[in-house]
């Protein structure tokens, strides 16, 4: 029998009033950080301001916030895709203007901007559209938004966190029937359609990624599900998630086909440890550094240091990576509302590798998971 469906209220619709509040932030951001505006291209950035989701062309579309309010937010589109903007939730919080096929858009942003001005430009815009309003305008200068203004969308309210956590039960609720199913004599590209079979049925409008590492697979972090035959004996890194209500999931759990041999077991023991003894150091004012630094000790106390090849963490929200980095250098407190997963590693080439995945959210006195599926190693057959 097919599992059933994840059932949950329809989320808390976003109004015209939220993304005004977060243009005006966003804009009080950028005065505080020293700049003169904020320019967005299609991507997570103008999802989370506007609602807007155009598809990134060679046509401009460019929202321009002023920092100091010389005008209400502009929203600077192709003339034929007016329509369409004109559809989103946010329209009513900002003016549009359109551009005709055989004008320059850049000439027509141009006096939304001061001509020496500093702008964070989000990171998709392409350098097309970058390079154009640099010559349209060469005494501007631009830093990108992920390092001007990383906490832009890193804080979320009750709304986002209801998202999250819908997204992270339909994960959870993927893991739980993915260790009913058979994995020996299965090609790893056999369960990584299951588990975007299974995302899907428990509500993800978007699956973004269904890492399936056997055996040795399992020592590349980011291995895309492949050919090879998933053997008894073989450790089975699952690491899967995407998109539900528009914010995301990503979880990750280590599996075993067969008995583990002790080295196994001892290997992803400490990974759990590792995972527990950061999730236990999360609280609010503490660098992100911290938490980094707290898994990485555990690993490198088991004699592992050198096989813990990536960060502990990243941000979590209208797309499955984004600012705040769990990693070493970064200095950024941890503020109530963050999100982002902690997932140490250990990955031994040529032999296996494990990986322990939740995403966290930072409360008023600590941390709270928003995966509670169990993390002991899994027998599956």
């Amino acid at each position: 029998m097919p599992p059933a469906p994840v059932t949950s209220d329809a989320p808390t619709p976003f109004t015209a009033d939220v993304y005004r509040e977060r243009m005006a932030r966003a804009a009080q951001s950028a005065a505080d950080a020293g700049l003169d505006g904020v320019l967005v291209a299609p991507g997570p950035d103008l999802v989370h301001l506007t609602g807007y989701r155009p598809v990134a062309t060679e046509r401009l579309t460019l929202l321009v916030l002023s920092a100091k309010q010389e005008h209400e937010p502009v929203l600077v589109v192709p003339t034929l895709e007016a329509p369409d903007a004109e559809q989103a939730v946010g329209a009513p919080a900002l003016a549009l203007r359109d551009w005709t096929d055989g004008k320059s858009p850049y000439e027509a942003t141009a006096p939304l901007l001061a001509a020496d001005g500093r702008f964070g430009i989000s990171d998709n815009t392409w350098a097309m559209h970058l390079l154009g309003l640099q010559k349209e305008l060469p005494g501007t200068s631009y830093v990108s938004l992920t390092e001007a203004l990383p906490m832009l969308r890193a804080v979320k309210d009750a709304a986002e966190l209801a998202r999250l956590e819908a997204a992270g039960a339909a994960a959870d609720a993927t893991y739980e029937e993915i260790v009913k199913v058979r994995f020996s004599g299965r090609r790893e590209s056999e369960v990584a359609a299951e588990l975007a079979h299974l995302l899907t049925q428990f509500g993800h409008e978007q699956v973004d990624f269904t890492v399936v590492g056997s055996g040795p697979n399992g020592a590349n972090p980011h291995h895309e599900a492949g050919l090879r035959v998933i053997e008894e004996g073989d450790m089975v890194v699952l690491d899967f998630g995407g998109l539900k209500h528009g914010y995301g999931s990503d979880t990750s759990r280590t599996v075993h086909v067969g008995p583990p041999t002790a080295e196994e077991q001892r290997v992803h023991d400490v990974v759990r440890e590792a995972q527990q003894a950061a999730f236990e150091a999360v609280r609010p004012g503490i660098a992100c550094q911290e938490v980094d630094r707290v898994a990485r000790a555990v690993i490198t106390e088991a004699g592992y240091g050198e096989r813990f090849i990536h960060r502990t963490g990243h941000g979590i929200g209208v797309t499955t990576h984004e600012p705040p980095y769990m990693v070493e250098g970064e200095r950024q407190p941890l503020v109530p509302g963050m999100c982002f997963s902690i997932e140490p590693g250990i990955y031994l080439p040529g032999r296996f590798g494990v990986r322990i995945e939740d995403i966290v959210t930072v409360t008023e006195d600590g941390g709270r998971r928003l995966n509670t599926t169990a993390r002991e190693l899994a027998v599956v057959g």
